[in-house]
C-alpha cells in the first residue's frame, strides 16, 4: 500500500485572489465544488458536505487546520462512520497573470481499503476533474 499524498497542479489565467476567494467562499465554492451550509476559512471551523457517486453519498466532515490568506488552505477530511483521516491542502502562488495552484491529498491510505468508493484512484479522478475542469472554468470566465 502506498502512502505517497496525491498531488496535482494547474495553472489559471486568474489573479490569486480571484482563486482564493473560489476556494473560500461558499457561494464561490458551490458553482464549481460542493455547496456547503457554511464555511469559513478559518483555523479551526469546521463544516460538513455530502458527496459520492451513484447512488451512495458520504457524509465529509473537515475542520480548517492551516490558513495563510491568498497562500495556503489546509483542512481535514473524514468521512462519518468510517476510519481514517487525510489531509487536502491548497497552495496558491501569484505568477503575474496567472495563478499556479497546488492540491495535495494526503492520507488517503487511512480510509478503508476494502471500500472501492475509497480507492485512491477516484481520488485523482476526481480531483483532476475538479481543479482541471470545474474551477478553472469558474476562475477563467
Amino acid at each position: 500500500m502506498t502512502t505517497e499524498p496525491f498531488v496535482i497542479e494547474q495553472t489559471y489565467t486568474a489573479p490569486v485572489s480571484k482563486v482564493w476567494k473560489a476556494i473560500t467562499d461558499k457561494d464561490d465554492m458551490k458553482q464549481w465544488y460542493f455547496d456547503l451550509a457554511e464555511f469559513k476559512p478559518e483555523v479551526g471551523f469546521e463544516f460538513t458536505f455530502k458527496g459520492g457517486k451513484d447512488e451512495v453519498e458520504y457524509l465529509h466532515v473537515c475542520k480548517i487546520t492551516e490558513e495563510i490568506p491568498n497562500k495556503k488552505l489546509k483542512h481535514s477530511w473524514k468521512y462519518a462512520g468510517f476510519e481514517g483521516i487525510s489531509y487536502v491542502t491548497w497552495e496558491l502562488f501569484d505568477e503575474g497573470d496567472t495563478t499556479r495552484a497546488k492540491l495535495t491529498h494526503e492520507g488517503l491510505e487511512t480510509f478503508p481499503q476494502n471500500n472501492p468508493d475509497f480507492a485512491k484512484e477516484n481520488f485523482v479522478q476526481g480531483w483532476t476533474e475538479i481543479t482541471g475542469r470545474s474551477l478553472k472554468e469558474f476562475v477563467e470566465k
